[in-house]
């Protein structure tokens, strides 16, 4: 511990001996990776090095802020129905929340490679590109990550020169924002970049309504030779109401009800505040030593308090039992990240070698009451909310994660055919806490240490094409995601354990185009699965295996045409027994996005999203919820004005088809919003 942060101390404190007393352009404090159009050349995130993706022995989707926006896209959830082998959860409706290969998730969220895996729906007002990176990543992130995870990049400053650009967007279910991007040089050697937005939530369910507003200014200022240094602070204040959709009946979504509300109005609601800090400083040591230290400080604050359908309807104009909780959080996250680049030739061998250091102190703070409700069903035919209230503590636990790593990885260059991606991560995990709500109190606590490999075999018949074999771990504590308390049981149980086998190829068609395959086998040991009966508990369902094929296309097929496509085909079940599938894993998926420039000024885009069948929750039975398979078509129109100002209309659902995309269990399915279109002005100066 000592020598971590005494390590960190140092890699802070050396560029702040002197400022740069000369003119310097100030490069972004982080490197976001080079894109063309919606073409990503380049990442930091998938080994902490700045490599080509054509070089990373994993699968990578990357949407970058060009594609963002041409999709109008405002959520993560929005953004992650056009990548393959990824399906959006439902997440109770107050939270983001993602099945990566199989792996469901709420914490596999990181911000510029740094940890954020507080439960919320996070923001794009400010994010450069999302990265979705799939497989078992412990080496580069830590625990958890056994399917993949999710990165956002955030915009940086730039001394470049000033600019400045706004949106005002609509649509036709009454949601509306507003959103600006400034930049502005301080003299020569600094900058300042504030991104804004305010979001007016709507959409076609009864009652849903909120609002979300979010600043963010990031300063950034060239040091000593060598030497930059970033300080962000994001507030993001979220208040919108619980939606859980609607329930089953007879093992399928119910049907005729899309935007009927199973809660009670008025106490369906999530609020979130937010402080996130973060301070990074990246240096030269040497001509081929580069340095970077990360803190990241999150103080969040949120309740949600909700009822919903707690089973499935009795009939088609019968009733639907209710259920009903309110559940608040706090949590405050101290994460910090040192890295160490060296690049160096030996024996005819170029080496890249990466030496990381983290350290994570993250105190949770969470009750729960059940709600009694003055009704426990509505009625279809005439449906009267009942009243409800939250009278006695079901749950009240406080716990205090303490995590230390270190890690090695060596990217090896055998010539120019040939690369080796090799790395250790130790990982010593700490949890303590206490469960309150027992008399008397009862404490629990864990200690594991994992150590987790990733070896990677890159072979390059040619420059632009990239061959490539690897093998990767990682791991989950008993804890869970959200590490809130701990079971006698679970605290007697070894971590849940990932191991992901992939084979693929990458070519760079063109510099601007570029299409990628991946045949996988992810493995899960000792793995647990809420519960379809009562999701609030945890069983224990021993291995699952997941087997895949993804497939990507994307950039420029001619100069004004470009693409953004995927398909996946995953088969996840239960070793030895393949009647049990997997929850929220649809053996196929296919998207394609195309934006077509008819000239300078006026654009057109069309995209379609098929997903097969999906289970509700692990199908254990076959009175186990499927969501029918859908197909959704989406259209866009883009107008350049003049060189200051864009116009773009686009329309979600085209064909009003009826589809459910996502659901918490078999009893909490989202139905899909009808044919609606947002019109989008952006200004730029």
């Amino acid at each position: 511990m000592r020598i971590l942060l005494t390590s960190s101390a140092i890699l802070l404190a050396l560029p702040t001996l002197a400022l740069a007393q000369e003119a310097v352009e100030l490069e972004p404090v982080l490197v976001t990776g080079q894109s063309r159009g919606y073409v990503a050349v380049n990442s930091v995130t998938a080994t902490k090095t700045d490599t080509p993706l054509l070089n990373v022995p994993q699968s990578i989707n990357v949407i970058t802020r060009a594609q963002l926006d041409d999709q109008a896209l405002h959520s993560l959830g929005e953004v992650l129905h056009y990548v393959p082998g990824t399906t959006v959860g439902q997440g109770e409706g107050n939270r983001d929340q993602v099945t990566l290969r199989g792996q469901n998730t709420t914490a596999d969220f990181f911000l510029d490679g740094v940890r954020d895996d507080t439960q919320y729906f996070r923001g794009l007002y400010n994010v450069e590109r999302v990265e979705v990176l799939k497989g078992p990543y412990a080496l580069i992130f830590g625990r958890g990550g056994g399917g993949g995870i999710l990165n956002r990049v955030q915009k940086t400053p730039s001394a470049g020169g000033a600019f400045a650009s706004g949106r005002v967007s609509a649509n036709s279910l009454g949601a509306w924002d507003v959103s600006a991007d400034v930049n502005a040089p301080i003299r020569d050697a600094a900058a300042l970049r504030i991104n804004a937005v305010y979001e007016n939530l709507d959409n076609h369910r009864d009652f849903f309504e909120g609002q979300r507003y979010a600043v963010n200014p990031y300063v950034a200022l060239e040091l000593s030779s060598g030497w930059r240094a970033g300080l962000s602070y994001e507030y993001v204040n979220d208040d919108r109401v619980v939606d859980r959709g609607v329930p089953s009946l007879g093992g399928k979504p119910l049907t005729g009800y899309r935007d009927q509300f199973f809660g009670v109005p008025g106490v369906n609601r999530t609020t979130l505040e937010a402080h996130i800090a973060k301070l990074r400083i990246d240096g030269t040591l040497a001509s081929n030593v580069e340095v970077s230290t990360t803190i990241l400080y999150g103080d969040y604050d949120k309740v949600y308090t909700n009822a919903f359908a707690g089973g499935p309807a009795s009939s088609q104009t019968g009733t639907v039992p209710l259920s009903a909780y309110t559940d608040p959080t706090r949590r405050q996250n101290l994460l910090l990240q040192s890295n160490l680049v060296w690049d160096v030739t030996a024996a005819g061998m170029s080496h890249k070698f990466l030496f990381g250091l983290e350290y994570g102190d993250q105190d949770s703070a969470n009750q729960r009451r059940n709600g009694v409700l003055s009704s426990s069903t509505l009625n279809l035919t005439n449906p009267v909310f009942p009243t409800v209230t939250f009278p006695a503590l079901s749950r009240n636990t406080v716990s205090n994660v303490e995590s230390v790593s270190a890690y090695v990885q060596d990217q090896i260059s055998l010539g120019e055919h040939v690369q080796i991606v090799a790395g250790l991560r130790y990982d010593r995990f700490d949890i303590t806490g206490v469960d309150l709500q027992p008399n008397p109190d009862r404490p629990f606590a864990r200690a594991d240490d994992k150590v987790s490999p990733r070896l990677g075999l890159i072979f390059k018949p040619r420059a632009e094409v990239s061959i490539y074999a690897s093998y990767s771990q990682s791991f989950l504590p008993r804890s869970g995601d959200q590490f809130l308390t701990l079971s006698t049981t679970q605290q007697n149980l070894e971590p849940e354990a990932f191991t992901n086998h992939e084979i693929g190829a990458k070519w760079d068609v063109r510099p601007n185009l570029n299409v990628t395959a991946a045949l996988f086998r992810l493995d899960r040991t000792n793995a647990t699965t809420p519960d379809p009966s009562n999701p609030t508990v945890s069983i224990n369902v021993g291995e699952t295996r997941t087997e895949g094929l993804e497939l990507a296309v994307t950039g420029k097929v001619r100069p004004n045409w470009q693409i953004s496509g995927g398909y996946a085909w995953l088969d996840a079940r239960l070793q030895g027994n393949d009647s049990v599938r997997l929850a929220q894993t649809p053996r196929q998926q296919f998207s394609l996005w195309n934006r077509y420039d008819v000239s300078r000024r006026l654009g057109f885009g069309l995209g379609i999203i098929h997903q097969a069948g999906q289970y509700a929750a692990i199908r254990t039975t076959a009175a186990t919820t499927r969501l029918p398979a859908f197909t959704r078509v989406d259209a866009a129109v883009f107008y350049r004005v003049n060189d200051a100002v864009d116009l773009q209309l686009n329309v979600e659902n085209l064909l009003d088809a009826t589809y459910f995309p996502d659901a918490h269990n078999n009893n909490n399915i989202s139905t899909g919003a009808p044919l609606n279109a947002r019109l989008t002005l952006s200004t730029r100066f």
